[in-house]
């Protein structure tokens, strides 16, 4: 007996579109959008990225369970929005006032609530041209 063609052809179809399904989840449809402090309060209660300037000294204790707090500022443009940060877990060696950083979390009642382990501190100086001194 002869097997007809057509279940090949059905099951090969439905394991491609979940491969491609896969794929985009994995690619595009699992991240998480990375945004300023003049932006947050859109994305209030969402998992996000939020990207800014340290503009307070750091308080606290970052392995306590009160944590560390600092304030956030927009990287870019004139507008003068700032957040408070509440954040546990580890702390980069660069991490200070004036550095750039990335943290995950969530906004919750006027304060970022970061995930633990989840502080990134960027350094410009290695990515920046060097500075004319025009």
């Amino acid at each position: 007996m002869k097997r007809s063609p057509a279940r090949l052809v059905i099951a090969l179809s439905v394991a491609a579109a979940l491969a491609v399904f896969i794929l985009y989840t994995s690619i595009a449809g699992a991240g998480t959008p990375q945004i300023e402090p003049s932006t947050l309060a859109q994305h209030a209660g969402q998992d996000v990225q939020l990207v800014g300037t340290v503009v307070s000294k750091p308080a606290g204790d970052a392995h306590s369970a009160a944590g560390m707090r600092f304030t956030l500022k927009d990287d870019h443009g004139t507008k003068a929005a700032r957040v408070p940060v509440v954040y546990t877990g580890s702390v980069p060696d660069l991490f200070r006032q004036g550095r750039q950083v990335v943290v995950e979390g969530t906004l919750r009642d006027g304060t970022f609530v970061a995930k633990p382990g989840s502080l990134i501190t960027k350094c410009p100086s290695k990515y920046s041209p060097a500075k004319s001194n025009t």
